[in-house]
């Protein structure tokens, strides 16, 4: 019986190409240390402004985009890169349609981050908030992304199953919307090798950036991470989906809704007063499919709410559905006209946007790569637990420190710049508005860096569980990697 165990555990092992996986699991967690430990270096410039050197290359305006795009496309896009073709063989039973092609999607989305984070530093960018590659880089990321594309649904096309799990329905909504919203944006005249010109203009341009920047919002950082919720909150609880029937209804709203609410962020704009209003309508309505989706990620813990108590993995992937409960009620509240009066261009928006990106984003991606790093390496667990409690509480910690601090910030803000005297002079100067947020921008630090040394532990977590593997048998090593 042992026997014929172990030579099923080999030949699935071998039917799946878990080596592409491994490699975008560990660059996700390299380029996430990278990313986050910029954001702390960028908090501490608001606190401290002399940080920046007077150096053109570590100015705040050149180093925050770095951040960003750290954070969404290198370590968000690698989690999903790794997650998404380890669970589209997993459900479809079947291996990557190519081997090649897989290790060209990995090395080129690699070149990708590179070439941004050397091009931003020197100075070359659209000024574009998330699309600020220049256009040569911006047609290789578009070459990269049709081969992954390609990757993801021929596999599908060869699956040997009969359906077709909920969790990739939402990884392929994302990958198509991204492609797509990409490639319109990111049209242009080129005028030499590092300048063109969008064939956009005005308030065009503007609404086209932002289909383009809540998109990137909406299905890179929500929609696909659904599809990561979807396959690993249920097998880290060891139940089945609460219901299945509610996860496709929600499939279709949230993909439906998620495309109109970009012109939110042009409230009070040149934008036509019937497209911000559009916008509006649609952000408020849009809670029902977000709710629904953690609804249904949190019901899934029925009858499993006693594992909270020893397995902190599942804790990070259910403390991310309730951070993301919570953003995506705050988002469609900040776009209602009269609280976006009082909200926009202040530290509130930062608040909001890392709610979403500390506490759902970096947080289930986290919990993800613990549950994955001991199958694809066939390790039993990782190698402390402990470490894995410590970033637990660090994490949570951090993130709910730098979010009120921003919420408090942004509200102070948006009061002071209002308030005006009775000859309808300002009654605050820009100055005192920023004197009254250093504090906050101290305590940011504070969680920030708490954050980003929970990944520090993860790393270290991490190197110490795959330098665990001479110990482990062949044959162990090969059923851990294929256990399910």
């Amino acid at each position: 019986m042992t026997a014929i165990s172990s030579i099923s555990s080999s030949s699935h092992a071998q039917l799946y190409n878990y080596d592409v996986v491994r490699k975008f699991t560990l660059m996700t967690l390299v380029w996430g240390v990278l990313g986050m430990a910029m954001g702390v270096l960028l908090a501490a410039q608001l606190v401290w402004p002399e940080l920046t050197l007077n150096q053109p290359w570590s100015a705040f305006g050149r180093l925050r985009p770095i951040h960003t795009n750290l954070v969404i496309f290198a370590f968000g896009g690698g989690a999903l890169f790794a997650t998404s073709l380890y669970v589209v063989q997993r459900t479809s039973r079947v291996r990557l349609v190519s081997d090649t092609l897989a290790n060209f999607v990995f090395w080129g989305w690699q070149a990708s981050i590179v070439a941004i984070v050397v091009s931003y530093a020197l100075g070359y960018t659209t000024s574009k908030e998330y699309a600020e590659m220049i256009w040569p880089i911006a047609t290789w990321v578009t070459l990269v992304w049709v081969a992954y594309s390609y990757l993801f649904f021929a596999t599908i096309a060869r699956r040997n199953v009969s359906h077709i799990y909920v969790g990739n329905w939402f990884y392929g909504a994302f990958i198509v919307v991204t492609g797509v919203v990409h490639v319109v944006n990111h049209i242009s005249v080129p005028v030499s090798l590092l300048q063109s010109y969008p064939v956009y203009a005005g308030a065009t341009d503007a609404m086209i950036q932002w289909w383009y920047g809540h998109s990137v919002v909406g299905f890179i950082l929500s929609v696909g991470f659904l599809g990561m919720m979807y396959y690993f909150v249920p097998k880290q609880a060891e139940r089945p989906i609460y219901s299945y029937r509610l996860s496709i209804v929600h499939f279709w709203a949230i993909i439906s809704l998620y495309i109109w609410a970009g012109p939110h962020h042009l409230h009070y704009t040149a934008l036509p007063d019937w497209a911000q209003s559009l916008g509006m309508v649609m952000s408020i309505i849009l809670l029902a499919p977000s709710w629904g989706g953690m609804i249904n990620g949190m019901m899934t813990l029925s009858g499993a709410w006693h594992k909270l108590r020893t397995d902190p993995i599942l804790r990070f992937l259910v403390v991310a559905l309730a951070f993301y409960g919570m953003s995506t009620f705050e988002g469609p509240m900040m776009a209602i006209k009269t609280v976006n009066a009082l909200s926009h261009y202040t530290d509130w928006t930062i608040g909001h946007v890392h709610a979403g990106a500390l506490g759902w984003v970096a947080m289930i991606s986290i919990g993800t790569l613990y549950h994955m790093v001991p199958k694809l390496w066939g390790r039993e667990q990782m190698y402390s637990t402990a470490l894995i409690n410590a970033h637990f509480w660090l994490a949570t910690i951090g993130t709910v420190l730098y979010i009120v601090a921003m919420w408090v910030n942004g509200i102070t803000q948006g009061l002071m710049w209002r308030a005006v005297n009775v000859d309808g002079t300002a009654t605050y100067s820009f100055v005192e508005a920023l004197e009254a947020s250093h504090p906050g921008y101290v305590v940011r630090l504070i969680g920030g860096g708490m954050f980003a040394s929970g990944m520090l532990l993860m790393a270290y977590n991490v190197w110490r569980t795959l330098q665990d593997a001479p110990q482990r048998s062949g044959a162990g090593a090969r059923q851990g990697e294929a256990a399910t």
